[in-house]
C-alpha cells in the first residue's frame, strides 16, 4: 500500500505523473443535494429528495440534507480549499429547484445569483468550472405531474438547460446534462430505493428513455442559442463478469451488461436500444416516437465515466462481494482498479466515443479524525491505483482528457444519509469543520509532482 509517508512515494509519485500530459484535467467533484443544504432558503424549491428523506426508513440514519455541509453558506471557504489541492478542475451540480423552484416558470435571483458566485469565484481562483444540469434532484413539482416518466419533463429540462447555458454557458468548460441517468431509473423507479421511491420496471425503463431523450434535445438546443461550453452526458458504467464459466452466468452477465451498458451507450452512439433488451422487457419496453433516437444520437463533446468497482454476476442471485477475496470499500464495494482499464478500453473498442472523462472515481472509507488527522491510507492506495490503471488504458491508445476525485468533502451519501464518508475533506457534521485527510495531502502531493514533471521537460526543450 502507498502511503504519503512510504519513502519510495515521490519516484513512484513523479513516474506516474509523467505518464499524464500536460493538459490532462485533474479535479474533484460533488453534488448540490449533498453539500449545499440551505433546503427552503432564499425562495429554492423542494426536490424529490426532500421528500423521499421524509418517509419514514429510507435514509439509514434517518437523516437528510437540509443541512448537509452548509455549502451555500460556506461556498467562499470551500472554494479557497478546493484551490489549496492545486486541482485545475471542480465539477459541481446546479440544484434545478433552487434555480426554477416549480422546474417550470419563474426563475429564482437568489438562485441563479449563487452559482454566477460560485462560478467567478471558482474563475478567479485559477479553477475551471465543470457544470452538471441533473445531479438527481428534481424538482417535486414537476414529479407531481409524473416527474421523469411523463415526456413533458423531457421539455422542461431542455427550458432549464438553455436558461443555464444562457446564464453561465460563457464562464465553464463543460456543461453535463445528466449524472447516471442508471440510478434516476433503476434505483428511483424499479427498485425504489433512491428517490422518488417508484417500485415498476416499466416506468423505470420509460424514465430511461425520457432522461436520454431530454439529453439530446438539451444538446441541441444548448447549441442553438451559441452555446460555448462542452456538451455531454455522464454515465455509471462498469465491467461486469460472470461468477463462473457456466453458460448460465455468462448469459445473465451479458443481459445485465446489457441493461447497465449497452442500453445507455447503444441509443447515444448506434442509434438504437439493445434488441436483447428489447425482448427481455417485452411490455415493459419503452414507449420510443418518431425523432426519438436520432436526437438522443446528438454528437457530444465529451463522456463522462463514473467507475467505482467492476460487477459479478451470479445466475443463481446477487454475489456476495466477499467471495472474491479483494480488499471492500465501507460500502461493500470490491477495490479492482483494472475494471477501470478494461472499461475504458471497451468504450473505446466498441463505441465511436468522443474523447473521454473519469468523472468519478473514489471510494468510502470508516475515517477516524484522531488529534486533527484522517488517515485514510486505504483511499490513497485506492486513488493511486486507479489513476495507474487510466495510464494503462491511455497507453493503449484511449483518448482520456480528465479526472475527477469523488468526493471533495464527506457529505449526505443518499439512502446511506451522513454514514458513509467518500470525501478526501473531511467533514464534522456538529461544527461544520472542514480537515484535508492524508488522501487529500498525497492528492495534492501528486498534482505537484505533475506540473513540475512537465516544468521541467518544457525547460529540458527550451
Amino acid at each position: 500500500m502507498l502511503t504519503r509517508t512510504t519513502s519510495s512515494a515521490t519516484p513512484l509519485l513523479q513516474e506516474l505523473a509523467a505518464r499524464f500530459p500536460s493538459n490532462f484535467v485533474w479535479g474533484v467533484a460533488t453534488s448540490a443535494f449533498q453539500i449545499e443544504g440551505a433546503a427552503v432558503e432564499d425562495g429554492k424549491g423542494a426536490s424529490v429528495w426532500d421528500s423521499f428523506c421524509r418517509k419514514p426508513g429510507v435514509i439509514a440514519d434517518n437523516s437528510d440534507g437540509q443541512t448537509a455541509c452548509d455549502h451555500y453558506h460556506r461556498w467562499s471557504e470551500d472554494l479557497d480549499l478546493i484551490a489549496s489541492l492545486g486541482v485545475g478542475a471542480y465539477r459541481f451540480s446546479v440544484s434545478w429547484p433552487r434555480v426554477r423552484p416549480g422546474g417550470s416558470g419563474a426563475w429564482n435571483a437568489k438562485g441563479l445569483d449563487f452559482y454566477e458566485r460560485l462560478v467567478d469565484g471558482l474563475l478567479a481562483r485559477g479553477v475551471t468550472p465543470y457544470l452538471t444540469l441533473n445531479h438527481w434532484d428534481l424538482p417535486d413539482e414537476l414529479q407531481a405531474n409524473g416527474g421523469w416518466a411523463d415526456r413533458d419533463t423531457a421539455y422542461r429540462f431542455v427550458e432549464y438547460a438553455r436558461g443555464m447555458a444562457a446564464r453561465l454557458g460563457d464562464r465553464v468548460a463543460s456543461i453535463t446534462t445528466h449524472n447516471e441517468p442508471w440510478v434516476m431509473s433503476v434505483l428511483g423507479h424499479e427498485s425504489g430505493i433512491f428517490a422518488p421511491g417508484v417500485k415498476d420496471r416499466a416506468t423505470a425503463m420509460q424514465v430511461s428513455h425520457h432522461l436520454l431523450l431530454s439529453h439530446g434535445l438539451a444538446l441541441q438546443a444548448m447549441r442553438a442559442q451559441g452555446c460555448q461550453a462542452k456538451l455531454g452526458i455522464v454515465l455509471n458504467l462498469a465491467p461486469l463478469q460472470p461468477a463462473t464459466d457456466s453458460a448460465e452466468d455468462k448469459a445473465k452477465t451479458h443481459l445485465e451488461d446489457g441493461l447497465l451498458l449497452r442500453w445507455y451507450m447503444d441509443p447515444l452512439f448506434k442509434g438504437a436500444y439493445p434488441a436483447d433488451v428489447l425482448a427481455h422487457l417485452g411490455a415493459d419496453a419503452p414507449h420510443v416516437q418518431a425523432g426519438d433516437m436520432a436526437a438522443i444520437g446528438t454528437s457530444m463533446d465529451y463522456l463522462g465515466v463514473n467507475y467505482y468497482s467492476r460487477g459479478v454476476v451470479s445466475a443463481e442471485g446477487p454475489w456476495d462481494t466477499k467471495n472474491s477475496g479483494l480488499p471492500l470499500t465501507d460500502m461493500g464495494w470490491e477495490i479492482y482498479p483494472e475494471g477501470l482499464t478494461e472499461l475504458l478500453l471497451r468504450l473505446h473498442r466498441d463505441y465511436a466515443v468522443p474523447p473521454l472523462f473519469v468523472t468519478e472515481n473514489g471510494c468510502a472509507m470508516p475515517d477516524q479524525l484522531v488529534a486533527g488527522q484522517v488517515q485514510d491510507n486505504g483511499r490513497i492506495d485506492y486513488i493511486y491505483r486507479h489513476i495507474d490503471a487510466m495510464a494503462e488504458a491511455m497507453r493503449q491508445g484511449v483518448r482520456l482528457d480528465g479526472y475527477m476525485v469523488w468526493s471533495l468533502m464527506d457529505n449526505f451519501e443518499w439512502a446511506f444519509g451522513y454514514e458513509k464518508r467518500f470525501g478526501i475533506v473531511h467533514v464534522d457534521y456538529a461544527s461544520q469543520v472542514r480537515t484535508l485527510k492524508h488522501s487529500a495531502l498525497w492528492y495534492r502531493d501528486f498534482l505537484q509532482h505533475h506540473k513540475h514533471v512537465h516544468a521541467n521537460l518544457l525547460a529540458a526543450e527550451a
